[in-house]
């Protein structure tokens, strides 16, 4: 029997403008993850997604395939690039795990789940739309909600504050870790170990 191949998508907005901002911390995540693989994105033949294909685990132990992705459209049209990944690479939604900022947990705190809804954020309202289900794995990484009455847009659309960004590497590795851990152990003990 064939191990199943894992689509690991971190979703944000492409180019340098918004490279910082707090929406796009699953960019981040999937460049550390890159670069536990000692690989570099590039361009699927699809020309809507960056992609890096490996393995992650140890070298004496690695585990299934993984395609990492970043799509190269903006947040809310996430979805179309993402699901024509994954019917290229014959992953069904089960084994794709969509990496993204949530305002409803505060900075330094990760929850893992599969399926749920959108919560509004819009990355993931594309997914379920393109997939037409919203049973996938998301590592949810939490940015708070903005103080007094900034606009949600705006906050999302803003870099980390100078505190938020002495913990954000740190952060990062840890949203890296989990998503190992789903593909490696699997949910619950995923659950176990970070849904702090």
């Amino acid at each position: 029997m064939t191990t199943p191949v894992w689509l690991v998508a971190g979703l944000g907005n492409p180019g340098p403008a918004y490279a910082g901002h707090r929406h796009n911390v699953g960019y981040l995540v999937t460049t550390e993850l890159a670069s536990r693989m000692g690989e570099g994105f590039r361009s699927h033949k699809s020309g809507r997604a960056d992609v890096v294909e490996g393995r992650l685990g140890s070298p004496g132990l690695p585990g299934p395939r993984v395609v990492l992705a970043r799509p190269r459209c903006y947040m809310n049209e996430s979805g179309g690039p993402v699901k024509a990944l994954a019917t290229f690479y014959k992953v069904e939604p089960a084994h794709v795990v969509a990496i993204h900022d949530e305002l409803d947990i505060p900075f330094g705190t990760l929850r893992v789940k599969l399926g749920g809804g959108d919560n509004g954020h819009n990355g993931l309202r594309s997914l379920r739309s393109s997939f037409g289900t919203g049973d996938f794995h998301r590592v949810r990484v939490g940015i708070g909600r903005p103080t007094g009455r900034q606009d949600v847009s705006d906050f999302v659309l803003s870099d980390f504050s100078a505190t938020e960004r002495k913990d954000l590497a740190f952060e990062v590795a840890r949203a890296a870790d989990a998503v190992e851990s789903l593909v490696l152990e699997g949910l619950e003990k995923t659950q176990q170990t970070f849904n702090s």
